[in-house]
């Protein structure tokens, strides 16, 4: 049973990746370096972030990556907010009287403003901040705390992370919120692998705090076939909206989910594409049925049955995401099929350009 939780912070509990991002720009211009993408940025960025900035800035001693580092973060600190999923996960660990705990890089002088302006700092009995190598500190943690490792798990959103949980002989829990990609974690073997904290959360739910083998075992429904919804949505100008997901190995997809008991599948994909878009929708047309068993973009082996519209927005295409998405994008279809796409929306997408070419 899960007695203990040991957080990270940055990218686990707060989103602050578009914050680092930026810093970090800041450091390698000020090095005479070309800026990163946010997704160069995450295939290069890694802890200890010492090796990071060898690779890149090698010439520069540390203590000068720092004093730029510092001087330019207070000019973004704002935009770090708290995910969304945190406070009521934290709320649950506290509500069923679990120890907590903070391991994390992040710098003293970043962390008190973080803290309080999230309002998370009250939840951890004991705080280990500006640590650069986690894997170092996890066993004096566990030790002076009198953690038993088999009740313990230690959440991140690194590779650095899970080495770190590996290390300090605890469990693992890999979260897609931060600033490793999917194949990153899985490459690094998490014990368990969640899209974000309120997944733990009904995980430990359903289980009675135990970490089910697999992360989804004693959950009848996970062995069965999962019906979703999914459409291509076109605005006035002809243009498809495409959207990117962390859950499916950041390409690029439709918008959609399950359906719920008791709806229709029509009704789903209204309610779903009003929940992840904010789009009203008409003129809905389906197209065809994808099987999708245990699809290795998908973040965990999964059987879904994909039923798979087309529709029209309704009124202005002003799109407004909700946590499912990261970015969206409105574009022909055929410059749509250029994307990085999940394979089942590159099969729809061609299904229904075949149909038009008669």
């Amino acid at each position: 049973m899960i007695r203990n939780v040991i957080f990270d912070w940055s990218g686990t509990l707060v989103d602050d990746l578009p914050a680092v991002w930026r810093a970090t720009n800041h450091i390698l211009e000020k090095a005479g370096r070309s800026a990163m993408t946010l997704a160069e940025f995450r295939a290069e960025f890694c802890l200890p972030f010492k090796l990071f900035y060898d690779r890149h800035t090698p010439e520069i001693p540390m203590a000068q990556l720092e004093e730029w580092y510092h001087a330019v973060f207070p000019t973004v600190q704002d935009t770090v907010e708290p995910l969304l999923h945190a406070r009521g996960f934290l709320d649950f660990c506290r509500g069923r009287g679990l120890r907590l705990f903070l391991l994390s890089t992040i710098h003293s002088r970043q962390f008190p403003p973080q803290a309080e302006r999230t309002g998370f700092g009250g939840y951890f009995e004991r705080v280990y901040i500006e640590v650069m190598d986690k894997r170092e500190k996890i066993r004096e943690l566990v030790a002076e705390n009198s953690l038993d490792p088999r009740e313990t798990i230690f959440v991140g959103d690194m590779q650095h992370d899970i080495e770190t949980a590996r290390h300090g002989g605890v469990w693992s829990c890999a979260v897609l919120t931060g600033f490793n990609r999917l194949d990153q974690l899985r490459a690094s073997r998490p014990d368990l692998l969640v899209e974000h904290l309120g997944e733990l959360q009904q995980i430990l739910e359903r289980n009675g705090l135990e970490l089910p083998v697999n992360g989804f075992a004693k959950n009848p429904a996970d062995s069965r076939p999962i019906a979703t919804v999914g459409a291509l949505i076109y605005n006035d100008a002809g243009e498809v909206l495409m959207v990117c997901t962390r859950k499916w190995s950041d390409k690029w997809g439709i918008p959609g989910g399950k359906i719920e008991r008791g709806e229709t599948a029509e009704a789903a994909l209204r309610r779903e594409l009003k929940e992840e878009t904010d789009l009203a929708v008409a003129d809905i047309r389906f197209v065809f049925v994808q099987d999708c068993i245990d699809s290795p973009e998908f973040y965990r082996a999964a059987h879904f049955l994909l039923l798979n519209y087309t529709c029209r927005c309704v009124g202005e295409s002003v799109v407004r995401l909700n946590d499912e998405a990261r970015e969206f994008r409105w574009m022909s279809e055929g410059a749509a099929l250029e994307m990085d796409l999940n394979q089942p929306t590159r099969v729809l997408l061609e299904t229904v350009r075949r149909a038009k070419a008669g």
